[in-house]
């Protein structure tokens, strides 16, 4: 257990805050933590963001959550945690950077306070320092700091009230926007509407992992599956199949990219061969998506990111699997639904369009987050 004297810090800062702030990390995705944090927030209406890992920890559709730090910078939430005086961090693992750099004191500067809770003692380094470490079981604490917290008429969380306004905006554009190969915030929310609260969504290495990160909101802790540490291409149908071993009677749909999938496409016969009701949307753009974004923004020429595939829809009949073709934006989430119901191994080819990469997770999300 943490012990009492740093929990006793850990408050004093928090309500001596004027804007504080709650971050969910990897290690917070536990069972009991998200029951504590949950509690949490609904008792100091703090407001909380997430990691890429910690997403569903708390239930995104509340009311005081303010987004995922899903790329890396520059995004609306980076410009919330700016406006945070003290940062409660809880469950930071090191797989994962933190989204936020301290300047660990430097005369004058206005660096958060920040408090580290977390099994372990923090790993120091050149971007994450925290002041105060409440260290020890992360349910127990979360627990004792929901206990102890008054909210305080100092609370000043009028920037982050600005920041949700401005983000729940940028979420809902484009959703239902009719352009194929569909539109990426088009396909994140067909994929929101057709899983159930319940479902698991694992996710493959891609620039749609970053799309998934950003709009999709997940509902309850692990229903979003996806790697932000070594981030192995490959890894999407596997994960999605023990998923569904492990919840057999949950609706489990694998998001995976066409390069990603033919590193692992083997594994369509085992999924067959178990017997798996299982779907497998493909998200095909003939190139390694990220990579190309990344040189792009980076000002460097397009090289070698592109390819041809195979006949998915073939290919997953090879497999002894149902393949299905996606012809316009509004066939996807009939697709969607009607695989998610079905019996055995569906895999659905859907064509998409990353030219949104640069406009809207780049020039527009730096121009919205000067508006907050």
């Amino acid at each position: 257990m943490a012990d009492e004297r740093a929990v006793a810090r850990a408050v004093e800062a928090i309500e001596g805050a004027r804007r504080p702030l709650l971050m969910i990390g990897a290690g917070a995705n536990r069972k009991l933590t998200s029951r504590m944090l949950r509690a949490f927030v609904d008792r100091t209406s703090i407001p909380f963001f997430t990691t890429q890992m910690g997403k569903g920890v708390v239930d995104e559709r509340h009311p005081s959550w303010l987004g995922t730090a899903a790329v890396s910078q520059g995004d609306i939430v980076h410009h919330a945690i700016e406006q945070a005086d003290c940062i409660i961090n809880v469950g930071h693992d090191v797989v994962e950077k933190p989204p936020f750099v301290m300047r660990r004191g430097l005369a004058g500067s206005s660096d958060p306070v920040v408090v580290h809770v977390d099994f372990s003692p923090a790993e120091v380094d050149a971007v994450y320092a925290p002041q105060i470490e409440v260290t020890g079981d992360i349910a127990n604490a979360v627990w004792r700091l929901s206990e102890a917290v008054s909210p305080q008429t100092s609370w000043d969380m009028r920037g982050f009230d600005d920041a949700r306004r401005v983000l729940l905006e940028h979420l809902g554009r484009e959703a239902d926007d009719d352009r194929f190969p569909i539109h990426p915030p088009r396909l994140v929310a067909e994929v929101q509407r057709a899983v159930p609260d319940d479902g698991i969504v694992c996710l493959d290495n891609g620039m749609y992992k970053l799309w998934f990160a950003r709009y999709y909101r997940a509902r309850s802790p692990n229903t979003l599956l996806l790697d932000n540490a070594l981030a192995t291409m490959g890894a999407g149908l596997p994960s999605a199949m023990a998923a569904k071993i492990v919840h057999p009677d949950r609706k489990v749909l694998a998001v995976v990219g066409d390069s990603g999938l033919m590193m692992s496409v083997q594994e369509l016969e085992t999924a067959v061969r178990l017997g798996l009701d299982l779907t497998v949307l493909i998200v095909q753009d003939d190139g390694y998506g990220m990579i190309r974004w990344k040189q792009a923004e980076m000002g460097l020429p397009d090289h070698a990111m592109t390819f041809g595939n195979p006949d998915f829809v073939k290919l997953a009949e090879a497999f002894g699997a149902h393949g299905h073709r996606a012809t316009s934006a509004a066939e996807v989430g009939s697709l969607l639904r009607s695989c998610l119901d079905a019996r055995g191994v569906h895999v659905i080819d859907v064509p998409i369009d990353y030219e949104a990469n640069h406009r809207v997770l780049g020039e527009e999300l730096r121009g919205l987050a000067a508006l907050v």
